[in-house]
């Protein structure tokens, strides 16, 4: 059975770890609501629900996918309103999902209204509207044709790639570009996605025995081994650098980005190497899985937990934000340490998980 290694380990400051630290250059202005300064309008951005014009800078951003601000902050824009990717604990401020290390300081003191908290059933149209916005994008979201058709009556909308087929399977690549065409900086998200893309190359090129390893992310949620698909981000960082994918993953997740294993399907997860995306406590309750434990004893391997560092439940790491930001952030050791069973990586395990029945997102493909 697999080393169980952190998906702290993964992503953003493991790619930042092999390469500068020094941001992209790019207008990043003080004001609160920095507009889409330097981008080239009008443009038409296509999506999965048509085409949407944009026609100047929009001074007014509200994001409703799940790591849309993040990729937005990317470009120098801070949204008026965003979605609560996490439930921030009560009376706590300012809110946790403006203070990840990879955006805090973008953010600074300004304090985006959510129009959406995790697990709501959708957006609140009422507040959007209040907000006056100018552009909304959504993304990285779950935004049907109906909504879709409720918030394009606000503002012009933006909704998921063309090509997206099932939900949250979108490269995060793609993400990147499709939002910055939408900022009028189509170039930019092109670069930024240039320089994240080089580290993933010179990682796979620095470590060619992960060509040989096999490996999978996966999660304890309730109860249950929950696999990512290989067209999940997670999946996609793990190939990213080299490894190969149990892919019969996908075909049991059936068009979803991820799943829950029966007991008896624990052999899906039998592989070199697995990145766990788990707070302190769901790996405690992972390692006494018994039939999982059972089949790691049998091979001798040994399980390398994470060291919990951030609020609450799965929230802060990179694997977990797959955005541009979060890809940026120079936050764990390198990516050379991935190769070894035998070593301990600190970093803030987490996911985006939204805990509805159709699923849990646990990912941000992102930029800043």
């Amino acid at each position: 059975m697999a080393a169980i290694v952190s998906a702290a380990t993964l992503g953003v400051g493991l790619l930042a770890g092999c390469g500068s630290d020094k941001k992209d250059d790019g207008d990043d202005s003080g004001d609160k609501n920095a507009p889409a300064a330097a981008g080239k309008f009008p443009v038409t951005v296509e999506h999965a629900f048509g085409s949407t014009e944009v026609k100047k800078a929009p001074k007014r951003v509200v994001t409703v996918g799940y790591t849309d601000d993040q990729a937005v902050l990317a470009f120098g824009v801070k949204p008026v309103g965003m979605t609560d990717q996490y439930p921030n604990p009560a009376g706590k401020t300012p809110d946790i999902n403006t203070q990840w290390p990879w955006v805090k300081d973008e953010w600074g003191d300004t304090k985006p209204e959510v129009i959406m908290k995790n697990g709501d059933s959708g957006p609140n149209y009422e507040k959007i509207a209040a907000l006056r916005p100018d552009l909304i994008i959504a993304v990285y979201s779950e935004v049907d044709k109906a909504a879709y058709d409720k918030l394009s009556k606000i503002a012009p909308t933006v909704g998921r790639t063309k090509g997206e087929k099932e939900l949250f399977s979108a490269p995060w690549q793609d993400n990147a570009v499709h939002i910055g065409k939408a900022l009028g900086q189509e170039a930019k998200g092109k670069k930024l996605v240039a320089g994240i893309q080089a580290k993933l190359d010179k990682a796979k090129k620095d470590h060619p025995k992960l060509a040989s390893k096999t490996a999978v992310a996966l999660s304890w949620y309730k109860k249950s081994l929950a696999p990512f698909t290989s067209t999940d981000v997670r999946g996609r960082l793990v190939t990213g650098i080299g490894y190969k994918y149990q892919t019969e993953i996908d075909k049991v997740a059936d068009g979803n980005f991820s799943t829950q294993l029966s007991p008896e399907r624990t052999d899906l997860v039998d592989v070199d190497h697995i990145f766990v995306i788990n707070d302190k406590a769901d790996t405690a309750a992972l390692k006494k899985f018994k039939l999982f434990a059972n089949r790691r004893g049998e091979e001798g391997q040994r399980v390398l937990p994470a060291r919990q560092r951030g609020p609450g439940r799965r929230r802060g790491h990179v694997p977990g934000h797959p955005a541009v930001p979060a890809l940026r952030h120079r936050r764990t050791r390198r990516v050379g340490r991935l190769g070894s069973e035998h070593h301990r990586h600190e970093g803030r395990p987490g996911d985006p998980a939204h805990e509805r029945t159709r699923g849990h997102p646990m990912g941000h493909g992102t930029l800043p």
